[in-house]
């Protein structure tokens, strides 16, 4: 009998190693660009084309490889981080496993030029498939200039798999925040089709942040710093009032490198308890430096989880010091005393004036009981009352017991008297007129008689409903009005979110959305749609990008559902809002004009109906 069990191929091996190193685009730029920060490079170039499809190229000045070097970098597990196993408790470095650049050259074109500082001429070497095409020497700036080109070329299964141009690219710019927030000295820039993305020169942390984020950001930043024999804490957080939707905005670093950690992000939570309105998430950009051999870094393929010795002690003060830091940095109200001149002003009254007792003025001889034909001599008014003059009441005031008489004769009306009838009128005409008999209730429900009793319908969830449905139907037939703004506003955006809007612009034009892009990462709204009332267009369009992110994470709807159901809950009018008689008869017409009613966005009922013998049976208990 034959044996069964063999080794793989090495391009195999390579193959079903990059599926767990490299699963988009944006791997392959995280893992080229952690080296080139390994090799200590403080100028680093990611130039992009179709999204990372068809070239990832970055240039860095760093050390560079020799001749031998950088043969050997494209085999498995080769490395020069490690060299027994006590090193995997001391790295400090990005990558260490040696499977990076074996398993990117297992599915892509890959063209590497590099050059020593102290060598005259450098390598130049070309591998496809995990083959060495060619390798020879070549003149080339000092540093290594890597060149990927058609990622996934053998292997179409995976390349189908991936999403559109900016999507990708979203997760790109995901992975390329990263990287620069955890190394604010070094200068990076971004080119994408030929357009320059990001210019980031070598600065302070916050104004790395600020640099990535947008210049908004500037005021929303209070520092976070702490320094205890277990860690070093160090870093900024959002102030609450700028909490967002998503959790976009959301770093952790240890010993700089980026990690997922819902335990250490929960401690942050609970610092921002009772500062944070409902379902938003703090902004946050924490750096976490602990001795190496504490944590084990070895435990996920991309690096990005963590485990901690003594992670309870790392969550007590990594909450404890942002809420210190909250507390130190003006989060809560406080009164200057020094500095406000008004509150002294209340205090010591001017010395020259003279403080005067109020006074009140009456009239001794006003009579309420007067007789309307009393003459006016009769009441000697003073000067100072005669404000006060009573006017006679009316002659015919016994007509207003017959118009309350005919009013009520004209409504239904309920006999106490069990034996009478309960329905003066007929029924037509009762149902007729308790129609227009709408009261609002605590300015979150409106209640209407109905024949059987009554119903009660929530007013946002009802206009939610309404207003989706009308978007859902813009989107399709491409028929959303727009509302000209007086004075166009100009709305600067990060990276990210202006690569979403850009990917959305067709259909948020089909809405009503007048914008046009105005320079890199900003655009400009001339006009929004003609159902929604907003004082503020980046208020709204920040809103909608934060929301469409927040209901494609949670739901998986398609783009123009979530678009029309993400706009629909920020343009609908919110509990608490007053309306009036006739606004309230016209969102009752249009709710029941609607194909889904009774359905709230939620899942949840938007019409509650009480009966008659509901009522009956609550009162006779």
């Amino acid at each position: 009998m034959f044996d069964i069990i063999q080794l793989l191929p090495d391009a195999v091996a390579n193959q079903i190693a990059a599926g767990e190193v490299v699963q988009r685009p944006a791997s392959a730029v995280k893992e080229l660009v952690e080296n080139a920060i390994d090799a200590g490079a403080d100028k680093i170039q990611l130039i992009l084309k179709d999204a990372g499809k068809s070239l990832i190229q970055v240039i860095d000045n760093g050390a560079g490889m020799s001749i031998t070097d950088a043969r050997m970098c494209f085999e498995r597990h080769a490395t020069s981080k490690i060299r027994k196993a006590e090193d995997l408790f001391a790295i400090r470095t990005m990558g260490f496993r040696g499977e990076a650049m074996a398993s990117i050259a297992a599915i892509a074109q890959v063209e590497m030029k590099t050059r020593r500082h102290e060598d005259e001429l450098g390598t130049c070497i070309c591998i496809e498939g995990s083959e060495v095409l060619s390798q020879e020497p070549c003149a080339t700036p000092a540093g290594t200039i890597i060149s990927i080109k058609n990622l996934f070329y053998n292997t179409p299964a995976r390349r189908n798999f991936l999403k559109s141009n900016p999507v990708e690219m979203r997760h790109i710019l995901d992975e390329f925040q990263r990287v620069a927030l955890a190394n604010p000295k070094i200068f990076f820039t971004l080119h994408h089709e030929g357009q320059e993305v990001y210019h980031l020169p070598g600065t302070t942390l916050k104004q790395r942040i600020v640099h990535l984020l947008g210049n908004n950001y500037n005021q929303r930043l209070v520092p976070v710093e702490e320094d205890t024999s277990i860690i070093k804490l160090q870093g900024f957080v959002g102030k609450p009032e700028f909490a967002r939707k998503t959790r976009g905005e959301q770093f952790f670093f240890v010993n700089n490198r980026f990690i997922k950690d819902a335990y250490l992000n929960h401690a942050v939570l609970t610092a921002f308890e009772q500062l944070l309105p409902d379902d938003t998430f703090p902004l946050y950009v924490l750096f976490i430096e602990i001795d190496p051999s504490k944590i084990d870094i070895n435990v996920h393929p991309t690096k990005t989880e963590i485990k901690y010795q003594d992670e309870k002690s790392i969550y007590a003060i990594i909450r404890s010091a942002v809420k210190r830091s909250l507390g130190r940095y003006n989060i809560t109200p406080s009164l200057d005393f020094d500095q406000e001149n008004s509150i002294e002003h209340l205090i010591t009254p001017k010395p020259f004036e003279e403080i005067v007792q109020p006074s009140i003025s009456f009239n001794p001889n006003f009579n309420p009981f007067s007789v309307p034909g009393e003459k006016k001599s009769e009441r000697s008014y003073s000067s100072e009352s005669a404000y006060f003059e009573k006017k006679g009441i009316p002659n015919n005031w016994d007509t207003l017991y017959q118009i309350s008489k005919r009013d009520t004769e004209e409504q239904h009306t309920i006999d106490l008297d069990n034996n009478a009838p309960n329905v003066t009128l007929d029924e037509e005409q009762v149902i007729k007129n308790s129609e227009r008999q709408l009261f609002q209730i605590h300015h979150k429900f409106i209640l209407s008689q109905i024949k059987s009793g009554f119903m009660l319908i929530h007013q946002q969830w009802a206009h939610e409903r309404i207003l989706y449905e009308r978007f859902l139907a813009q989107l399709q037939n491409h028929s959303g009005l727009s509302q000209q703004s007086l004075f166009p506003e100009t709305v600067s955006l990060n990276s990210s979110d202006f690569e979403l809007l850009k990917e959305l612009l067709p259909d948020i034009r089909n809405l009503g959305f007048d914008i046009r892009e105005f320079g890199p990462n900003t655009v400009i709204v001339e006009g929004i749609p003609a159902d929604i009332n907003h004082n503020s267009e980046h208020e709204l369009l920040e809103s909608l990008l934060e929301g469409f992110k927040n209901n494609t994470a949670i739901l998986k709807l398609d783009k123009r559902d979530t678009l029309a159901r993400t706009l629909a809950r920020n343009a609908a009018t919110k509990a608490g809002t007053r309306l009036s008689l006739d606004e309230m008869n016209l969102l009752i017409d249009q709710l029941f004009a609607c194909q889904m009613p009774n359905q709230a966005l939620n899942g949840k009922p938007v019409i509650s109906t009480f009966t008659l013998n509901e009522l009956t049976e609550r009162f006779e208990k």
